[in-house]
């Protein structure tokens, strides 16, 4: 979209405001979920666990910050998305220090618990990913980050189901371990496409 169509955005298009009810509905169950996982993530000492319930977090700030942003100037929007792609760099680094501190104990999370909430943490993301599906080419970077969080997270929601079926069979940590690590990778990637974007549109908004 070019500096005209942000422009008329930032007016009030009335168009913006489907999108905000989608990104509040996804910001709030973000958030919901976030206190759930997190909670089963401790009880059982998981790293996937972990690493995705600090995404929720994050996507959670994620959504919350596009809500104030869209309604800005090109600029000032594209060093929001500069700021949402550490953000979504935040849990990968989170969580490699998770994994390392789990190495000097090697202990196997419970796999029903894990299979379970992985279960409920796609459902959620499944739902946030299609209500953000529509707008992810349409506002910049910063509706691309939040897409890209949600489709990101219901596939690591998979790998930590998958994650859970094989801890229940080998009883051992390294499906655990690696599907965190994984997630931690997937994240980085999103980042860096996210900066890229966003470094683009500020690029073209001083010119």
């Amino acid at each position: 979209m070019g500096s005209a169509g942000y422009r008329s955005i930032a007016r009030g298009n009335p168009a913006l405001r489907p999108l905000r009810s989608a990104v509040r509905i996804v910001a709030l169950a973000n958030l919901a979920y976030f206190g759930i996982e997190f909670a089963v993530a401790l009880s059982i000492a998981s790293v996937s666990l972990f690493a995705d319930s600090i995404d929720f977090l994050e996507d959670a700030s994620v959504n919350f910050l596009i809500l104030l942003a869209l309604s800005w100037a090109d600029r000032a929007r594209a060093r929001i998305g500069m700021l949402l792609a550490g953000l979504l760099l935040a849990p990968s680094i989170a969580t490699v220090w998770t994994a390392i501190d789990k190495v000097f104990v090697p202990v196997a999370p419970q796999p029903l618990p894990l299979s379970l909430t992985g279960g409920g943490a796609l459902a959620v993301n499944l739902a946030c990913a299609l209500l953000l599906a529509r707008y992810k080419d349409h506002y910049g970077s910063l509706t691309k980050a939040a897409f890209l969080s949600a489709r990101n997270d219901a596939i690591a929601n998979i790998a930590i189901i998958t994650a859970g079926g094989m801890t229940a069979l080998s009883r051992s940590m390294w499906p655990d371990l690696i599907v965190g690590l994984g997630i931690a990778v997937m994240n980085a990637d999103a980042a860096r496409e996210v900066w890229t974007a966003a470094s683009g549109e500020h690029r073209a908004a001083t010119s």
